[in-house]
This record gives structure tokens, C-alpha cells and sequence, in this order.
């Protein structure tokens, strides 16, 4: 399989209110039939992603409980390295919800960035017994 680089094509600035919370760069073992990236492979990134930006949060045991969003807006492709930002969009009673966004930079071109993937997920702390507890309120709130 080739690898063809990714269209320079309306670059974009990496986020400067988010933090990086993970890179990776996916193997051929990851690509589909079409020659693109699984989309689960990618969710499963973002996941994992998101569940950093929650530790801060959770201090302790935690679940994901819902993907309240995920968009694919350019394939990822086999010589792509993936940047995964994230933030924190809200701290509820038991829950934490976080926003990642996932940008692309081919192998042999690094330095330009296309947003591929923009997902906002919820991850709810868990006591010892797996039931729902509360996140600690954070430091100033």
C-alpha cells in the first residue's frame, strides 16, 4: 500500500487552548477496505484521549458514559501522524464531560495540520463498587 501525502489544502493552526494529551501514528494493520484508517480505531484513540483530560478530574476510577458527539471530517490515512487535544467543556455532579479534537500531519510533511476528528465525550467517576460518585470540585471552584 502507498502511502500519499495529505493535501495541503486548508491548513490549520493547532488549538492554544487545549492541551495535547496524545500522538500516534496508525499502522496498516489499522486501515480499512477503502484504504483509510478504521473509524473505530479512531474512536477508540479519542476515547482514550478523553479518559486523560477526565484523570485530572475524576481522581479515581472512571467510566465512559456516553459519546455525546463524534465527527469524522477528513479520512486518516496509513504515514498520518495524529495529534489528540483535548479540554475540559464541564464538571458535573458525578460526570465529566471533555472535548477532543484530532489533527493530521503526514510523515514526510510534518508541520502542516488538517482537523480529521472533533468528538465530545462524558466520563462519570466510580466508586469501588462501580456505582456513580462524585467528581471533587477542583481547586478555586
Amino acid at each position: 500500500m502507498s502511502e500519499s501525502p495529505r493535501p495541503a489544502a486548508n491548513p490549520v493552526q493547532l488549538p492554544t487552548d487545549e492541551k495535547l494529551v496524545l500522538k500516534v501514528i496508525p499502522l496498516p494493520r489499522d486501515v480499512n477496505a477503502n484504504g483509510d484508517i478504521f473509524g473505530g480505531w479512531v474512536m477508540a484513540q479519542v476515547d482514550l484521549a478523553g479518559a486523560v483530560i477526565a484523570a485530572i478530574y475524576a481522581k479515581g476510577r472512571m467510566a465512559t458514559v456516553a459519546v455525546n458527539e463524534f465527527v469524522f471530517k477528513q479520512p486518516v490515512r496509513v504515514g498520518d501522524i495524529l495529534s489528540f487535544y483535548g479540554k475540559l467543556v464541564r464538571i458535573g455532579r458525578t460526570s465529566i464531560t471533555v472535548k477532543i479534537e484530532v489533527y493530521a500531519e503526514h510523515f514526510n510533511a510534518q508541520g502542516s495540520y488538517t482537523k480529521v476528528t472533533e468528538a465530545l465525550l462524558t466520563y462519570v467517576a466510580l466508586d469501588e463498587n462501580g456505582k456513580p460518585r462524585e467528581v471533587p470540585k477542583p481547586a478555586g471552584a
